[in-house]
């Protein structure tokens, strides 16, 4: 994947010339409803900051530039798409030490999420995850929870067996560790495998209950167990960016990064606090919040995995110590 990653994008920069001066339109594709957190969050954010330097961003929602939500990076690459956004997670072999962030235990309390990816890739540790292309913003979700049908967790215990749904590797190795079997698979994906049984749960942010309509098919969730979180990405092709004026450089520059990111991760944030209120009042569901002394339960078998994963990464106990500023 690597590999064909950087000759597309080698390929690519050798294709794209804009006259500086001149408008442009902007392809942004991505493959969740127009009504996901994603566009008021992020989307809306970034066109509002360029549209006076005479960019316009054009949005492709619902896969409608490319069906496969794996693809994402190659799709922007290869300039099907000038941004896209994406999850690291999908394809965690590209992204080993991006996904440090996500794994448990990995975030301090007091640090954003977006804080720390972004103060290891201004350090230059990350520079190989992101060949030919622009990163314009870089986050983390929510804290996962567990998004039960007719399962209530309480205990690892109760994980054991069961088939668990998950975004990436960092949550893959923490079911794992409590005995249930990790299944990697696309969120438009979760719904249907949930109602019919292919799955028995899933791990992700409270945002997805909303945005992908879980709690149509789903009806005990857990809050505050240590799973983690899941990183984002949005890009640009770096040679599209390469070929602007400098006026319309500066309009993409004075938002990405951090500014751009914190908009993202707030967005996230607020939505899973409206989710989690709305389905706390539902007669129909279950939810519930480990105590400390339960959640310290899951920590012992989870925290371990995280260094254990960290241990196998080039350099990963020096990414995690720079993203967490240390």
């Amino acid at each position: 994947m690597m590999t064909f990653i950087r000759t597309a994008a080698a390929a690519a920069a050798l294709t794209v010339a804009a006259a500086p001066g001149m408008s442009e339109t902007m392809k942004f594709a991505h493959w969740v409803p127009p009504a996901h957190t994603l566009t008021k969050s992020t989307i809306e954010p970034l066109q509002a900051a360029v549209a006076d330097a005479g960019i316009e961003i054009e949005v492709y929602p619902g896969g409608e530039l490319g069906a496969g939500p794996l693809e994402q990076y190659v799709r922007v690459v290869q300039g099907v798409a000038d941004m896209v956004w994406g999850l690291q997670g999908y394809t965690s072999s590209q992204f080993p030490k991006t996904m440090i962030s996500e794994l448990p235990g990995a975030k301090p309390g007091d640090m954003t999420g977006y804080d720390m990816i972004w103060n290891a890739y201004e350090a230059g540790l990350l520079d190989d995850e992101f060949p030919g292309t622009k990163p314009l913003a870089l986050w983390l979700s929510e804290p996962n929870v567990f998004i039960m049908k007719d399962v209530d967790v309480r205990t690892p215990a109760d994980i054991q067996g069961l088939k668990i749904r998950v975004s990436g590797s960092a949550a893959a190795a923490a079911i794992e560790s409590l005995g249930g079997t990790p299944v990697q698979m696309p969120a438009g994906e979760i719904y249907n495998s949930l109602q019919t049984g292919l799955i028995d749960g899933v791990v992700t942010g409270a945002s997805a209950i909303g945005d992908f309509k879980l709690d149509e098919v789903a009806n005990s969730y857990t809050l505050n167990a240590p799973l983690g979180h899941i990183s984002f990405y949005v890009v640009m092709n770096q040679a599209k960016y390469d070929g602007l004026s400098d006026e319309q450089k500066a309009s993409i520059d004075a938002i990405a990064g951090r500014k751009l990111s914190q908009s993202a991760e707030e967005g996230w944030y607020a939505r899973a606090g409206s989710v989690i209120e709305t389905i706390s009042g539902m007669d129909d569901n279950t939810v519930y919040t480990l105590s400390d002394e339960e959640r310290a339960a899951f920590e012992e078998l989870t925290y371990p995995i995280r260094d254990e994963v960290i241990s196998g990464v080039d350099g990963g106990s020096d990414v995690l110590a720079t993203m967490r500023g240390e």
